[in-house]
């Protein structure tokens, strides 16, 4: 079954070795304004990389499209479905508290628990740690030019 959202075509989840944590700022910026951070997220629509997330991490998105962009009820419904229908969604079990915005600390855990191996944010506090154990931490020009030279 294919999901057809936001100008985006895919089939859903995948066990794609490449486990990614797009942070909220990227998927508003991806349904929002498309750009790079929608080429992102239509990696992860299109089953080329695991979009990783959270209950608590979609909230927010949700919270962000709602209460920032004042989406409708249906659009907020939609874009809730492209990430479940989507995206890996974990239940980390495990608290970080590394750095001192909550919010950033929920995506080093989506990150870590979720086995993923990137998180692309737009977010200064995570893009200054740069790796978080073996993850590595880029905006989403950086994801996206090295997964272009990858493959």
């Amino acid at each position: 079954m294919s999901i057809k959202l936001f100008g985006i075509i895919g089939m859903g989840k995948s066990s794609n070795v490449l486990r990614v944590v797009i942070d909220t700022n990227v998927l508003v910026s991806a349904i929002v304004y498309g750009g790079i951070p929608k080429q992102i997220l239509a990696l992860v629509v299109d089953e080329h990389i695991t979009g990783v997330a959270t209950r608590v991490l979609v909230a927010e998105l949700i919270d962000v499209l709602s209460k920032k962009f004042h989406f409708s009820t249906r659009r907020l419904a939609d874009s809730e479905s492209l990430i479940q229908d989507s995206f890996l969604i974990i239940q980390p079990e495990k608290t970080i508290a590394l750095l001192d915005d909550d919010d950033d600390n929920r995506v080093l855990e989506a990150a870590a628990e979720g086995a993923c191996g990137y998180i692309v944010t737009g977010d200064t506090d995570l893009l200054r740690l740069k790796q978080y154990k073996a993850i590595a931490i880029m905006t989403p020009a950086e994801f996206l030019e090295m997964f272009e030279g990858k493959n």
